[in-house]
């Protein structure tokens, strides 16, 4: 894909500054639209490797910090540059999902910002409480991470989705995105989902607030052993002001509240593919390569 990106990238830089042929007056703008079609799948392969790579390292990392309580700077510093990783690979497949749909107005300075605040927060608390579950217990997190994984895959599987050109490519596709949704909220079909986005956060919300209650009543001996106090708020706080930059988003800065209405049907997580484009979606042949 980098290679194909590097091609028709190229291809479309020198026939926008050689192409005079009258004839064929689109074929630069084809060509650029390829290049970015797959950098898009790059992007969207690259958050596959941030949730299935760079996500299990910082939880074994916030893991080992919290369980030997050692100060240090250069592992806070390694979780902070983690974290955002995580944040800003799904804000570059937003952004370049969004250029590669037609008719789709892009993501430009505030709201890119306000959007990168909302994943960067909600990914930040529920990793979090997750490295609490698994100081308290590493069977009770096992068993979360995959029965929020069955929930994941489940619904994948209702969505009926038809990326890959196999059956057992598509499966993969759906297992990996059901790992994504144990972390974030991740809509692979396009539709309106503001009731799934509801009952997800909503759901993230009250395991976080049980998971704090259960700790604050049990006391158990490595509350002692750690900031307690420090990562208890700190959660809080990242998942209320994550879920305020995510309201705010979706209220004011979505590309089609914040910029022109658009004819096409909304989506969140800047995934598209209505009835009205089925047949030319770039969506309808993802992993084909």
């Amino acid at each position: 894909r980098y290679y194909f990106a590097l091609k028709y990238g190229c291809q479309a830089a020198f026939k926008q500054k050689s192409s005079r042929d009258a004839s064929k007056p689109d074929l630069p703008n084809l060509i650029q639209k390829q290049a970015i079609d797959v950098v898009t799948d790059i992007n969207m392969l690259r958050v596959f490797k941030s949730f299935l790579e760079t996500t299990p390292q910082l939880l074994v990392q916030i893991y080992i910090l919290l369980q030997h309580g050692k100060n240090n700077f250069c592992q806070y510093a390694a979780i902070f540059v983690s974290f955002c990783g995580i944040s800003f690979s799904m804000v570059d497949y937003q952004i370049s999902l969004r250029k590669s749909l037609l008719g789709k107005d892009e993501l430009h300075g505030l709201p890119k910002l306000v959007y990168l605040f909302y994943k960067l927060l909600t990914i930040t608390s529920w990793i979090l409480i997750i490295s609490l579950i698994t100081l308290l217990s590493v069977r009770s997190s096992v068993i979360l991470l995959t029965f929020l994984w069955i929930c994941g895959f489940t619904w994948t599987l209702t969505q009926h989705t038809t990326f890959c050109k196999s059956k057992k490519m598509e499966y993969l596709y759906r297992i990996v995105v059901g790992i994504i949704l144990v972390f974030s909220f991740f809509n692979i079909k396009g539709r309106k989902t503001k009731v799934c986005t509801s009952i997800y956060y909503t759901t993230q919300t009250v395991v976080t607030l049980g998971i704090l209650f259960a700790y604050t009543v049990w006391k158990p001996p490595i509350i002692k052993e750690i900031h307690f106090t420090v990562v208890s708020i700190l959660t809080i706080f990242s998942l209320v002001l994550g879920i305020i930059f995510l309201v705010v988003y979706y209220m004011c800065f979505h590309p089609t509240a914040y910029c022109r209405p658009q004819a096409y049907s909304d989506e969140v997580d800047g995934e598209a593919g209505q009835n009205s484009r089925v047949k030319t979606d770039r969506f309808q042949n993802f992993i084909m390569q």
